[in-house]
């Protein structure tokens, strides 16, 4: 059988054949070509010792240096948080989160104490955080009209139905629409220094500048133009269900208000991990010859609103400080460490093992 069927293909039909790559027409046997029959020239590593142990070395020593500086980088960051969800009865925010319970046309105020026992001298970020909270869900992230937050008039009234059942309330369309912008972030964090004479100061909070620069000015815009009566573009719309007012109200600027509020625009960036962190104020340096935040007790005055008992989740205050490698974070600065480490120690086992045993195996293949 397997010379008849060898008989066949040599004596095929070849007509039309022109050239090593032709092939009988009709046939599905593939050109004669170095790409389709895999002749391609192709380079194929030999593993020795030679090469895999300077190897291991080299890795080790680039990446433990660099493991080191990243640590030592992300050690010098300062940073401190501070929880605030009152699931504790000693909690000073206890009676704020039992009252609270999703109710949005009541606040309650509370106060945390706390103590810096390191001054913070660059710039300070204040976030807030938010644990057990999945901004990842599919449908949560996808409960969103982008057209209607670009400033589309048309959206304004007649949004995605993506964003089922935030799109309406009352028979009136909902601006901003979706379950992303219904559950948005809404406690109020002050925060107050207490000097050594026992004098509360306030410290000066910068709510601009916190959210990306292409979000702020490119995927978010009011409608109506640039400078527009917010009251009345937005008079045919109601506020979402959980917001205690409309979206025109968030701020007094008219720069930072409506669907250009930046607390707004960092919020509808969603988190990728159940706890996460979103920036909340900024805390500029004024004087170089002072800290920022000088060391010391300090009070957060907090405007419990935001409801987080009902799914298990915890809410926090962090202060911190960043460096040209961003916030603080020791795992990449640990994980080459470790890398770098374990290539060391491998190429010094090899080492060992080569010089203990690969003369041997050489000198046994000579004969006798």
């Amino acid at each position: 059988m397997a010379s008849s069927y060898s008989s066949k293909e040599e004596d095929g039909p070849r007509s039309g054949s022109s050239g090593p790559g032709a092939h009988a027409a009709g046939s599905k046997k593939p050109d004669n070509t170095a790409f389709k029959q895999q002749r391609l020239p192709a380079w194929q590593p030999v593993i020795t010792a030679g090469t895999v142990l300077p190897a291991f070395f080299i890795i080790g020593l680039i990446f433990i240096p660099i493991g080191i500086g990243l640590y030592v980088t992300s050690s010098n960051i300062r940073e401190i948080e501070v929880d605030y969800t009152g699931s504790d009865g000693s909690s000073p925010c206890f009676n704020c989160s039992q009252s609270s319970g999703g109710n949005v046309t009541k606040s309650c105020r509370c106060s945390v104490p706390f103590t810096l026992d390191q001054p913070f001298e660059s710039n300070v970020y204040m976030y807030y955080g938010l644990s057990n909270f999945y901004q990842n869900h599919r449908r949560y992230v996808k409960s969103r009209d982008d057209s209607q937050l670009n400033g589309n008039l048309k959206s304004l009234t007649d949004s995605s139905k993506e964003c089922e059942p935030y799109r309406t309330n009352d028979n009136m369309p909902i601006a901003p629409c979706g379950a992303i912008a219904n559950s948005m972030f809404n406690d109020t964090l002050e925060l107050f220094y207490i000097d050594p004479n026992g004098t509360s100061r306030p410290v000066p909070l910068i709510k601009t500048g916190i959210a990306w620069w292409t979000d702020k000015n490119m995927k978010f815009r009011n409608p109506g133009g640039n400078s527009p009566n917010l009251t009345a573009v937005f008079s045919g719309t109601t506020k979402p269900i959980n917001w205690p007012r409309p979206v025109y109200e968030l701020d007094t600027d008219p720069e930072n208000n409506g669907f250009i509020n930046e607390d707004f625009i960092v919020w509808m960036r969603t988190a990728a991990l159940p706890t996460f962190r979103k920036l909340y104020r900024i805390i500029q340096k004024k004087n170089s010859l002072t800290p920022t935040l000088p060391r010391g007790n300090y009070t957060l005055e907090v405007t419990y609103n935001y409801p987080v008992l009902s799914f298990e989740g915890r809410k926090r205050m962090i202060l911190s400080t960043i460096s040209w490698m961003g916030g603080k974070n020791p795992f990449l600065g640990i994980a080459y460490i470790s890398v770098g480490s374990v290539c060391f120690f491998l190429g010094v086992v090899l080492l060992i093992i080569h010089h203990k045993y690969g003369n041997r195996n050489n000198s046994s293949d000579i004969p006798n």
